[in-house]
This record gives C-alpha cells, sequence and structure tokens, in this order.
C-alpha cells in the first residue's frame, strides 16, 4: 500500500478562490487523486485536493509554524500592554 501523505478528505465549508496552475501541476493532482482514489475507494477531483495539501504543507513548515507562535504571543515590553 502507497503511504500518501493526505487520506480521505473531510467536507468544510469552502473559501472559494480562482488559480492558475501550470500544466504539468494539474496533470500530477490528476495523477495524484486516480492514486488517492485506489488508496481509499473514493473518487477525488484533483482541484479538492489543493486545499488539504496546502494545509499539509504549512502543517509542517516549522519556520512558519514558529513565526505564526511569535505573532500570536503579546509583545512582553514591560508596560503591560498588548
Amino acid at each position: 500500500m502507497t503511504m500518501l501523505k493526505l487520506g480521505a478528505l473531510v467536507d468544510d465549508r469552502p473559501v472559494r478562490l480562482t488559480i492558475e496552475l501550470p500544466a504539468a501541476i494539474h496533470r500530477d493532482l490528476a495523477a495524484y487523486a486516480d492514486v488517492l482514489a485506489r488508496e481509499t475507494g473514493t473518487k477525488t477531483e484533483p482541484t479538492k485536493l489543493i486545499a488539504p495539501m496546502l494545509a499539509r504543507f504549512m502543517a509542517s513548515d516549522r519556520a512558519f509554524a514558529k513565526a505564526r507562535r511569535a505573532k500570536a504571543q503579546p509583545s512582553s515590553d514591560g508596560d503591560g500592554s498588548t
């Protein structure tokens, strides 16, 4: 069995975005969707893979996580303001 980074997709309320992808990336998305369908038994449109792939990428980016945590922490300049 192939160990894909994505598993079955969860239904969620979408936010519509319009993007342009190089043809090679679209072909790879379609191929990934085919492999995922064989693994999960559920056919998925290639466009539905983009959001979980981005989420997985951002979740695994340690520098992004560190920057995000630093931004979320209140400033500690000693005057009690945030």
